[in-house]
């Protein structure tokens, strides 16, 4: 079984900065695309950034261009998400997703997996 564990998160003032951090762990043979998404109450599920397996950016949701950069550590399997410059409509839950080839009980599967969300607060 794949498990995604974030960290990182907590309240912090505007202007501050925060790195969440989700690791994966289980019987991963390789993980392909990560993400982050960030959801507040009432509305839907957002898509914040995501990263290639060879690290490249392929995507940046605007509201956060320019202060949130994504990263990962293959070794790791490990994606990082920097934000600076964190306003209050960045207040949310976040979640890491990634797309996964790992051993499911017999078989090999290729899933996508989520984290359990961890919890953002920008408030002075």
């Amino acid at each position: 079984q794949v498990q995604l564990v974030e960290s990182g998160g907590g309240l912090v003032q505007p202007g501050e900065s925060l790195r969440l951090s989700c690791a994966a762990s289980g019987s991963i043979f390789s993980i392909y695309d990560m993400g982050w998404y960030r959801q507040v109450p009432g509305k839907e599920r957002e898509l914040v950034a995501s990263i290639t397996s060879g690290g490249g950016t392929n995507y940046v949701a605007d509201s956060v261009k320019g202060r949130f950069t994504i990263s990962r550590d293959n070794a790791k399997n490990t994606v990082y998400l920097q934000m600076n410059s964190l306003k209050p409509e960045d207040t949310a839950d976040y979640y890491c997703n990634a797309d996964v080839v790992a051993r499911v009980r017999f078989t090999i599967d290729r899933n996508t997996y989520w984290g359990q969300g961890i919890q953002v607060t920008v408030s002075s």
